[in-house]
């Protein structure tokens, strides 16, 4: 197995990268105009916050002892209430022994300092002994020296450094590329590439051939570009991986990036996205700075449809302005390849309908390769390598299990294969049976058992609603075959019923889509016909037919009156109010209508003619809760076609 995408080795480069050499540190920047303006700015900072609480504190003490006057210390010390003074010359500083009020303010005091005058002739000394005051030799109020001032009001200063510097050091990845708050990024030196760890090849990628074709073309240019240029040929700037998610198109451009042995550069669009104008702009500037250093190399943007998506004709605010401006930054980087650089960018997505027209033009994102989910045949291969490190029992076949899993996406199977591994560990096994991946793929497409006791009565209802989707699923020509029915609860249903075609389907007839809504209606027309009521229990199965006959009337002309045009294109579906006349969808309505109305009558025809199979259905699931395919078939006396796959 190939190693994971190494992490990144800054947090504010939103980027992973592979098969990259160790780049030495950038050293210190020797100055410059914009690092001195820098450091004159906080110095000057520093300097006014110095001041503000130097004074702050000067003013903040001086308020601590009132200044009286010298009549009212002779006052207070003729009642007796001074305890003690401290004299330096003519000042005076005291303490009372009972608080007394400011003059010309609220509050009070107990120290006190005063000024003696020089031609006072009042006998101090004597009435101080007389009232047993202490003349003190330290102040009574003790300053603060200069040195504490100092050191007190730096502390401000020294945690605004703190602060600054590291705020600078925060954005130095982000706007550092244009400049950064301390100084700029010393010139990057270019490095020489060297073998880096294991990485991915195509022998990881398997069920997606006609890709592989495609891409292989890159992997050429980048293995040998200069026989492109001596023939003039130009290697596309961009390739764009469309498809449904899990197809597989991350390890696609990771493939062709170990393959050619160059370095990889990943990366999510919504990454590059933040509050800041700019800062998205900025790392998309160095990300290529970092691509071209070491080409030839590979960029990987992936769901870059969350930058890349149409441009309003508006101006734009917020974070939508953020979001065009690391668009436009893209465009720009990507016109300013000349084809020598060796530097191709890859991207992903799952919505290329919404991207916008000149990120998808060429000279931009030239190819565009479409990533389907893998036929029965890559299905198979990509089981083979995702249980290479699995130990299988000789019983397992995996050629079977595809043929079982039509639509599953590369990732889907890859769980499928761990959740069977999962189930062996519990077991304690040794290796991983076909038991345990028959139930992996259950838990996989129909959800996990829940432990629910239902009413006797419910579960009955629940073994015919479930026997009507199986037996109109056998007895319905061209439907697709019942692989297992049961009245376990799982996931939200209390019953499943499990249909998968023998061979994967591109196109739909009409009957095979009419046969598609009989069956699904199945389970609603057993409860009418045996119970004679109509339960919850249909919610999933109703949402199934209201999209196949709104499909079949309003997107594939199966329908006489509304004719051949699609009405509801593309997402009209979900606000398909502002797509079509009032007319149109009145007409569309009632043609859904008859549609969904003649399926449910031929279903409720069909189960009263084979009510006795239908019995038998509902008794041997009540008896056993689940039926496979073979027993389900028996039970009901079908047949079983099977057509060549």
């Amino acid at each position: 197995m190939s190693n994971p995408v190494p992490p990144r080795k800054t947090p504010d480069r939103p980027w992973r990268s592979e098969g990259t050499p160790e780049e030495e540190p950038p050293k210190p920047s020797p100055g410059g105009r914009r690092m001195r303006g820098g450091w004159w700015g906080l110095a000057l900072t520093a300097l006014i916050v110095f001041l503000i609480c130097y004074l702050g504190l000067s003013l903040f003490n001086e308020g601590d002892e009132p200044t009286i006057s010298y009549t009212e210390f002779s006052k207070q010390v003729d009642d007796g209430n001074v305890t003690k003074i401290y004299s330096k010359g003519d000042a005076i500083q005291g303490q009372l022994k009972k608080a007394q009020d400011k003059p010309g303010d609220d509050g009070k005091y107990t120290k006190f300092k005063t000024q003696r005058p020089v031609f006072a002739d009042d006998q101090l000394w004597e009435q101080l002994d007389k009232h047993n005051v202490t003349v003190t030799a330290e102040p009574v109020v003790q300053q603060r020296s200069l040195l504490a001032n100092l050191l007190i009001s730096l502390a401000p200063m020294l945690l605004l450094v703190v602060l600054w510097i590291f705020i600078a050091r925060r954005m130095r990845g982000g706007l550092g590329g244009a400049g950064g708050m301390l100084g700029r990024k010393a010139p990057p030196k270019p490095v020489e590439l060297q073998p880096g760890a294991e990485r991915t090849t195509f022998a990881d990628v398997a069920g997606i051939d006609e890709v592989e074709g495609e891409l292989n073309d890159v992997v050429d240019f980048l293995k040998n570009p200069d026989a492109y240029r001596r023939m003039g040929a130009k290697m596309p700037r961009g390739v764009l991986l469309a498809g449904a998610p899990g197809t597989g198109k991350t390890l696609l451009a990771r493939a062709v990036a170990g393959e050619a042995g160059v370095p990889f550069f990943s990366a999510s669009a919504s990454e590059f996205i933040e509050m800041i104008v700019g800062v998205g702009a900025s790392r998309v500037r160095e990300l290529f700075a970092e691509a071209r250093k070491v080409a030839p190399s590979i960029i990987f943007i992936d769901e870059i449809d969350t930058i890349g998506r149409a441009r309003a004709g508006g101006s734009g605010m917020g974070g939508h302005d953020e979001r065009e401006q690391t668009l436009n930054q893209i465009l720009t980087e990507m016109d300013g390849f000349s084809g020598s650089e060796g530097v191709i960018v890859i991207a992903a997505t799952n919505r290329a309908d919404v991207l916008d027209p000149a990120l998808t033009r060429p000279g931009r994102f030239d190819r565009v390769v479409t990533v389907s989910p893998p036929d029965r045949a890559g299905r198979e291969a990509i089981l083979e390598i995702h249980t290479r490190e699995i130990p299988l029992a000789p019983d397992v076949d995996l050629g079977q299990i595809a043929r079982t899993t039509p639509g599953m996406t590369g990732a889907e199977l890859a769980n499928l294969a761990n959740e069977g591994a999962l189930l062996a560990v519990k077991r304690k096994q040794s290796q991983v049976t076909r038991s345990d991946l028959s139930e992996a793929l259950e838990k996989v497409q129909l959800g996990a058992e829940r432990p629910l006791v239902m009413p006797e009565e419910e579960r009955r209802r629940t073994a015919y609603h479930e026997s009507g989707h199986a037996l109109l699923g056998m007895l319905q020509p061209g439907a697709d075959p019942v692989r297992k029915v049961t009245i376990v609860p799982r996931g939200r249903a209390l019953g499943v019923t499990l249909s998968t075609p023998d061979a994967d389907r591109y196109a739909y007839t009409e009957e095979y889509l009419r046969g598609r809504i009989i069956g699904a209606l199945g389970g609603m027309a057993a409860e009418h016909v045996v119970f004679d009521v109509v339960t919850t229990g249909a919610e999933n199965d109703l949402e199934q037919v209201t999209n196949i006959a709104r499909g079949m009337v309003a997107r594939w002309g199966m329908s006489e009156r509304v004719g051949r045009l699609s009405a509801l294109p593309g997402d009209a579906q979900q606000a398909y109010g502002l797509s079509a006349a009032p007319e149109t969808l009145d007409t569309i309505e009632h043609e859904m209508r008859r549609i969904v109305d003649e399926c449910y009558e031929e279903a409720c025809g069909k189960l009263r003619a084979h009510r006795a199979q239908l019995d038998a259905l509902a008794a041997a699931l009540l008896e056993n809760e689940t039926l496979d395919e073979a027993d389900a078939y028996r039970v009901a006396g079908v047949t079983r076609l099977t057509k060549g796959d």
